[in-house]
């Protein structure tokens, strides 16, 4: 039987985690979906990114995957993600995507993910946790070992140009 949240949602757990070799550099990001007995497991990556960038993509692409709207627990070892939606987002909306810096105000870093995802959380409601990374929660443990795997895969393919090492 597969958990139902308020107003008859589809209640989703998911894990995500993303990964960079270098800040930017090759990265990779992953989600693990889980609603009742069914369990998805989702990663990609990008040839030339940040760490926050695989973060952001690993939540939008899990949210992206859900065939219908949901209720979602979404747990991330990112703060930059967790205090993004949390603190951060409605501020930068107002401000029109830019962030107080000094006297003045200079471009949200990453705005177009944002953006991304906050149209995302107006189709599933969504609480965010926060959990520590490499704390040994088998999920995050899971979500990290295919974001560096999908990490790694982008830096091969950038150092082989796309071909094999024969």
């Amino acid at each position: 039987m597969t958990e139902k949240g308020p107003g008859g949602r589809k209640r989703v757990q998911i894990y995500t985690d993303g990964a960079c070799l270098g800040n930017p550099g090759p990265g990779g990001w992953a989600a693990i979906l889980i609603w009742g007995p069914h369990r998805k497991e989702i990663f990609g990556g990008e040839a030339h990114t940040t760490n926050n960038r695989m973060e952001l993509r690993a939540a939008i692409e899990a949210l992206r995957a859900l065939k219908e709207p949901a209720e979602v627990d979404l747990y991330t070892d990112s703060a930059y993600l967790k205090r993004g939606v949390s603190e951060w987002l409605p501020r930068w909306k107002e401000q029109g995507w830019r962030r107080k810096e000094g006297r003045g105000f200079k471009p949200v870093a990453n705005a177009d993910l944002w953006q991304e995802l906050e149209k995302l959380l107006k189709v599933h409601r969504v609480n965010f946790h926060w959990i520590e990374g490499h704390s040994g929660h088998p999920e995050n443990t899971r979500a990290n070992a295919l974001a560096r795997q999908a990490m790694k895969a982008q830096a091969e393919e950038a150092n082989f140009g796309g071909r094999g090492s024969g």
